[in-house]
Order: C-alpha cells, then structure tokens, then sequence
C-alpha cells in the first residue's frame, strides 16, 4: 500500500495597502511568485485599507505609513482590533524614529524599509507570518536607543514615594496579585529570548494558536500592542529581569 503523499503547509494569506503603484505591483509579483503565498486583498488608500479590514483575516497584512488620504497608522490601528490574528508589517521609505515608534506603537511587529529586495522581502513575509518581528538594522538602532533613552529616565531617582506606575498605567505589582499568570509568564520570557509563536509552542508542547492566545492576553494586560512595548513594560513593571 503506498502512502499518502505529506500535506503542504497552508498558504501564507497577504494583504497589502499601497498607494504607489509601481512598488504595490512588484509587492503582489513577490506574493505571487511564492509557491507558499497567496495575494488576499490589495488597497491603494486609507479608505480603502479600512474598508479591506471588514473582509476575512489574512495572516500578514502589508502597510505603507504615506498613503494619499491620511497615515497608514489608522490602517494599523483598526487591524489590531478587527484582525487580532494578522501579523503587521510596515513597509515605507521614512526612516526617521518618529515614523518608527509610532508604527510599533500602533501594532506593527515588522518593519522594513522600500530599498529590500524581492527575496528579502518574501523571506521577511515568512518570518513574520511564523511569529518574528523583521526589523531593519537601521530601524532596530533607532528602537533601542530610544527604549535606552526609557530605561535611563525610568531608573533615575526620585523625590516621592508614591508608588511607581508604568507608562500603561498599572501600580508596582509588589504586595500586588500577579499580573500575569505563570503560563504568560512563560510566554513573554520566550518571546524576550526571542522565540517565535512556532518555536514556543514545540517548547510548550501546545498548538501555536493557544500561544497566540496568551500573546493577546498579555498585551491585553499590559495594555500594549507589539512584542517590543510588551518587553519594556514588563520589566518596567518588574515581570521580567534586566
């Protein structure tokens, strides 16, 4: 009796809003030249990204910041609402921090700048649809030295002894009931080891969607939206070590 033949893994399903159509058209090739992708959806405005989130989920969504009729941020910002399960990547030419803490903050976990080429581009698609978080050298500097400039402020001391409070508006949780549980715990210092959602759920032997679901629960808690905030602000809270 012969076997059957091994089940290929589902396609990666992406979504890209664009305005530009000459990148948006070698983006879609990118997509479409991937055996294990599929184009989902493509926009070219604001409204028209919006407009996309009311569709089914893709399991990457693509986001330019300079769309013609407003910030790619809204477009971030209402995709981690309606699509908890999409994983955001900003693809822009801006470089500056200001673009760039402001597109993590909003959800983005992957960011990458215009000049990657096609490959790059694919491979980053994958990471990213796995659980990583494909950041540029240039852009990662710009992250941690502005999450540097955080921790220095936050550890100078100071003349009261109110209780400290992190930036997500949550009291010291000494003498406090845990503010997350010993199984989000353990997620979040994978995550800081820099694990990806597959990779934790081997080492926890659980589905990637249940570690999913611990990953939204902690941000959730924190009141964060991406693996770099949810980092800062659970040492900021004493949750993780130094």
């Amino acid at each position: 009796m012969s076997s059957s033949p091994p089940l290929s893994p589902p396609a990666i399903h992406v979504a890209i809003v664009e305005d530009d159509p000459g990148f948006r058209d070698a983006l879609c090739r990118v997509v479409q030249a991937a055996p294990d992708m599929q184009l989902a959806a493509m926009a070219g405005t604001r409204a028209e990204g919006l407009a996309m989130l009311q569709g089914p989920p893709p399991d990457v969504l693509l986001v330019d910041l300079g769309l013609p009729d407003g910030s790619g941020i809204d477009v971030i910002l209402a995709a981690v609402i309606q699509w908890p399960s999409c994983n955001i990547m900003v693809s822009t030419n801006f470089g500056d921090e200001t673009h760039v803490m402001r597109s993590i903050e909003a959800g983005a976990a992957g960011y990458l700048l215009k000049d990657s080429s096609p490959a790059k581009m694919s491979d980053e698609i994958r990471s990213l649809a796995s659980g990583g978080s494909p950041i540029s050298p240039i852009i990662a500097r710009q992250v941690l030295a502005r999450f540097r400039g955080n921790v220095a402020a936050a550890s100078a001391p100071t003349t009261t002894s109110t209780p400290a409070v992190s930036a997500a508006g949550v009291a010291d949780p000494a003498g406090s009931p845990a503010l997350l549980s010993v199984r989000e715990k353990e997620v979040l210092d994978y995550i800081t080891r820099g694990f990806n959602t597959h990779e934790i759920a081997t080492l926890m032997q659980l589905s990637h969607f249940t570690v999913r679901t611990f990953v939204r629960r902690i941000y959730s808690k924190l009141k964060v939206s991406s693996k770099t905030e949810a980092i800062y602000e659970a040492r900021t809270l004493g949750l993780l070590p130094d």
